[in-house]
């Protein structure tokens, strides 16, 4: 009688909580910052996390797998491919170079870090930075001087690269 008891309790007492299963209670302020921060997918991506197995994939520009407007990034590889890369970040929009020189001033070389800002083809999208030493009598490199319009430049070069790379993908959509 006792075991029978037991399981009959047992029984009503798992059937009420599998009965509180469907109730919907009012979403909290986490949930709804939760659903907000979630709401173009996940924080890594649009898609809601890297499609690494294959699947539906977009064919907008802005979907390239990393972090940053794609067209700004390939165009920013290709302005500055003839220098040496030292680092290259793609989920945070990085590139640093390594000292180059000319082969006409072999007395002087020249580094840049490229920063792109934004997922965004926009003109405030890429920011660089120049960097030039000069080789002294004792052999030494020093720090030297940089136009002020180097480094726009490049960025300009970088747009204008960024916008080539975009309408040339336009013709093939």
């Amino acid at each position: 009688m006792k075991t029978t008891y037991l399981l009959l309790s047992a029984t009503f007492g798992l059937l009420a909580l599998s009965a509180c299963g469907g109730v919907k209670t009012e979403a909290t302020y986490e949930d709804k910052e939760r659903q907000e921060l979630y709401k173009h997918g996940s924080l890594v991506s649009d898609d809601g996390g890297w499609n690494i197995l294959g699947g539906k994939e977009k064919k907008t520009s802005e979907n390239t797998g990393i972090g940053v407007n794609g067209f700004l990034w390939r165009a920013a590889l290709d302005t500055i491919s003839f220098m040496p890369i030292a680092s290259a970040d793609p989920f945070g929009g990085v590139i640093l170079t390594d000292w180059y020189s000319a082969s006409e001033t072999p007395n002087e070389r020249t580094k840049l870090n490229i920063l792109i800002r934004d997922r965004e083809l926009t003109a405030n999208g890429v920011k660089v930075s120049v960097f030039r030493q000069t080789k002294v009598a004792k052999g030494t490199w020093e720090n030297a001087s940089v136009a002020a319009s180097t480094a726009s430049s490049v960025e300009n070069a970088i747009l204008t690269r960024a916008r080539q790379i975009r309408m040339a993908q336009k013709k093939f959509d």
